[in-house]
């Protein structure tokens, strides 16, 4: 037996021993969905990966979960944890380098200010967006790029853009969007397969099989993007109908590329390149799948059985205290998965997840009072 089947073995026992730990709770009842959402963002508060003070794009993911889960179920603990964040940061973009990696958490800074009409949540942000700066969308420099290339995870800051145009009717913010993701997907996305490369360095590049490298997560940023672009994005704006079309083409590629276990590998085009199953990839499939579904943009009678499984995978690696585990780390490119892994942003695609199921499987959002304007 080669050293790929060996590792899938291992894990297949693993995972099959996880689904084992859950079996006995029905994973498609709203009340359990809901459950494992608290659950999974209670561990997340008491286990935190990041300091206090960050609000980088790992801790924003979190976030951009924390903020769906409620918009879904109309929970207040997400609300009231949204906007405790927020406050504690005073609704400052992010602190990265890259333009596009400081607007994740403006993301939720203005999924906030849409729920309350307070604008005083976004003015920062507006600020920062609209006074040159090196890395600021007015600046001479192009402000998305990381160490000077166009990525694919960049793409994932884009709906904060669409949030903005939204806040404060000022179409430019739509045109700044529309370029930014047209440029980046001229360079990285490959027609032929329907997703996009990482960045312009694994253009070419192949696996030890010879296949094609096609990061898991890499999309799933994209694919998480697309679908909250479109969730802001008007109905007669004219690019609309490219993202939806892009939402379709992804869809399908990834779908056949799915696991019979439900989750996807690190790699996309080469299972046993990495030989694991991944769950911050699977968790953006899953979100942006069944929001497609949900919306009637994706036919439910061929993705709906897909996002079934994805899900039930996914509660099968929850631990019992609510740790999302099989996550990868932080980097650019397939890497290998260990059981115990995981971090902020997998918690957060688990949540963005658990958002568009508890929709589809009949949930309801709590009756509580729309939050006012402080």
């Amino acid at each position: 037996m080669n050293m790929a089947r060996s590792l899938c073995l291992l894990f297949g026992m693993a995972f099959m021993a996880a689904v084992a730990r859950g079996q006995d709770a029905d994973v498609f009842s709203p009340a359990e969905v809901h459950r494992l959402m608290v659950l999974v963002n209670k561990w997340q508060v008491a286990h935190p990966t990041m300091k206090p003070g960050d609000r980088n794009w790992e801790r924003a993911t979190w976030y951009t979960g924390v903020m769906a889960a409620y918009k879904a179920t109309r929970d207040p603990r997400f609300f009231e944890q949204a906007m405790a964040w927020g406050k504690g940061h005073q609704w400052q973009v992010g602190t990265e380098t890259s333009g596009s990696n400081r607007l994740f958490c403006v993301e939720t800074w203005a999924e906030l200010c849409l729920e309350t009409g307070d604008k005083r949540l976004i003015e920062p942000a507006v600020k920062w967006l609209d006074t040159p700066a090196p890395n600021s969308p007015a600046g001479a420099r192009v402000w998305y790029f990381e160490d000077g290339r166009r990525y694919a995870d960049s793409l994932y800051g884009a709906p904060a853009l669409a949030m903005l145009a939204k806040a404060t009717g000022e179409h430019r913010y739509l045109d700044t969007m529309n370029a930014f993701w047209q440029d980046v997907s001229e360079e990285i996305f490959d027609k032929e397969e329907g997703l996009y490369y990482r960045d312009k360095r694994f253009i070419g590049q192949k696996s030890p099989a010879g296949k094609k490298v096609l990061w898991s997560r890499g999309n799933g940023w994209v694919m998480g993007g697309i679908v909250r672009v479109l969730e802001y994005l008007p109905d007669d704006e004219p690019t609309r109908a490219k993202y939806v079309e892009l939402l379709k083409t992804m869809s399908a590629a990834v779908a056949r590329r799915q696991g019979a276990d439900g989750l996807w590998r690190p790699n996309l085009d080469d299972a046993d390149h990495v030989p694991f199953s991944e769950s911050s990839g699977t968790g953006f499939f899953c979100y942006a799948m069944t929001w497609g579904i949900n919306r009637g943009i994706l036919d439910r009678a061929v993705y709906e059985p897909v996002v079934r499984k994805a899900w039930k995978g996914l509660a099968g690696v929850v631990s019992a205290d609510g740790k999302v585990q099989w996550g990868q780390p932080v980097g650019d490119r397939p890497a290998n998965v260990k059981e115990t892994l995981t971090h902020e942003y997998v918690s957060g695609t688990f949540l963005l997840a658990g958002s568009e199921m508890y929709r589809m499987v009949g949930g309801k959002a709590m009756t509580t009072t729309r939050p006012a304007k402080e």
